[in-house]
């Protein structure tokens, strides 16, 4: 090779001539592959879907190219391994890359051409979480505004899970236990393994069309880093999150310690499967114990503002002004009791009926409510019937426009007639604001208020 390269001022090589011989020397002497661990920087991915970008470390920096062929390679074989991840390449990232040296010729630099990449430090998997956690993060897929509660009381429940794993019977049995009359529609899928997180995700969209379901359970029980990858993959996430456009949707993945990226993007994130279906569906007592809290609520404050009217009427009873009407008010008060009796017994009616109907809780908790706004309505409609009635009897709306009430001695009988009182007679007049003591000088029974107005009019 030295005689064949022989050089003089006569005979010299050209660029390309050196370039290739170098090229052709490293490309002999170093292995292949070659392993090299460094930390990337000046990343750049050209229109061509190739990478380049730069190794470095603290004294020396290496330049390198991952061909877009290469990376597709890389891709299919981590598509291979459903527990390992999509990888993402970007600047900082400290990594080993395989491949071979060679020279770029066009710049006459020697360049390792990248056919493996392996993330150092942190493991593949927790890269790729945080990864994908932090690109899901900056779209929005975890922002609280998009949370929905869980409905008071689910009447039909959808479950993506195994049809054959441990979660599925846990969720079953408390479910069970705590509101038997649920109905549960079971998607089965993988949840883990090859092809896990297309069947998770094609539950979640299947069960965003079907109106009748009430809440979604997506989950499985505990595991490695490994066997929970499906709930980590970026087509579940968005998935669950297309679900809970239309009903709230409850990440249920392993045990207490392990999160999952369903558990950032669902509405609720359940630390069990167990936990999960004593969150969607409360026990039937509490139901009971909480209907029964409302009524009690309910007839307190109805008997409340029923005492608060008949104190009103009572007060009323007592002034002297009003002792020539105590019977009618005396009867507008037992018309109030009756009233009374009659909404006590319709509220004790609705309990009843709620206690023996358990099956229709829910309607009847809509029912009870209805039926007491009404109830009220009713109540409150009366009541201004009987307060305009009772205003309308009341002396004191006449009086307060100027007019009197003259009582015989003794200020108890109201005098209705000249004929009642003789002259000489004492006899009190009642103004709005004051009364006036006068003794009566004559009578004279022939004159009619009504001659007195015409005459003043003429």
């Amino acid at each position: 090779m030295k005689n064949e390269f022989l050089t003089t001022p006569d005979k010299p090589i050209s660029v390309s001539e050196l370039t290739n011989l170098i090229r052709e020397i490293l490309e002999g002497a170093l292995p292949f592959p070659i392993f090299v661990e460094g930390e990337i920087s000046n990343l750049r991915l050209a229109g061509s879907g190739h990478y380049y970008f730069t190794l470095k470390d603290e004294q020396a920096q290496l330049r390198a190219v991952l061909f877009k062929s290469n990376f597709n390679s890389i891709q299919t074989e981590i598509r291979k391994n459903s527990f390992q991840p999509k990888l993402e390449i970007k600047d900082g990232m400290k990594v080993i890359c395989g491949g071979r040296i060679t020279v770029y010729e066009a710049r006459g630099e020697y360049q390792l051409v990248v056919e493996k990449i392996y993330p150092r430090g942190k493991g593949a998997l927790q890269l790729a979480f945080e990864q994908l956690k932090e690109k899901l993060k900056a779209e929005g897929l975890f922002d609280q505004k998009y949370k929905k509660k869980l409905p008071l009381l689910p009447k039909k429940i959808g479950i993506v899970t195994s049809p054959t794993g441990a979660a599925i019977r846990d969720i079953l049995r408390i479910l069970e236990r705590r509101f038997n009359r649920l109905h549960i529609v079971i998607y089965p899928c993988l949840v883990q393994g090859e092809g896990a997180a297309e069947q998770i995700a094609s539950g979640l969209d299947y069960f965003s069309r079907q109106p009748d379901i009430d809440v979604v359970i997506v989950g499985r029980g505990g595991g490695s880093i490994e066997d929970l990858w499906a709930f980590n993959e970026e087509v579940v996430a968005r998935a669950i999150f297309n679900c809970m456009k239309t009903k709230p949707v409850i990440s249920a993945v392993g045990h207490e310690i392990d999160f999952t990226i369903a558990d950032f993007v669902a509405d609720i994130r359940a630390s069990t499967p167990s936990a999960a279906a004593e969150m969607v569906v409360a026990r039937e007592e509490e139901f009971r114990d909480k209907i029964d809290n409302l009524i009690r609520h309910l007839v307190q404050s109805f008997k409340f503002e029923l005492e608060g009217k008949k104190r009103q009427v009572a007060y009323l009873t007592e002034q002297r002004i009003f002792q020539n009407f105590k019977i009618r008010l005396l009867n507008l008060e037992q018309r109030l009791d009756d009233f009374g009796m009659r909404a006590w017994k319709v509220l004790r009616g609705e309990k009843q009926m709620i206690s023996e109907s358990k099956s229709r809780l829910q309607f009847f908790i809509q029912q009870m409510n209805h039926d007491f706004q009404i109830k009220l309505q009713n109540f409150n409609s009366t009541w201004k019937n009987l307060t305009s009635s009772l205003n309308n009897l009341s002396p004191l709306n006449i009086i307060k426009k100027g007019y009197t009430i003259c009582w015989k001695a003794g200020g108890l009988l109201p005098v209705q007639k000249v004929k009642e009182v003789e002259p000489g007679e004492e006899v009190i007049v009642s103004f709005y604001r004051g009364e006036l003591s006068c003794q009566v000088k004559s009578i004279n029974p022939k004159i009619k208020i009504e001659s007195k107005f015409i005459k003043e009019t003429e």
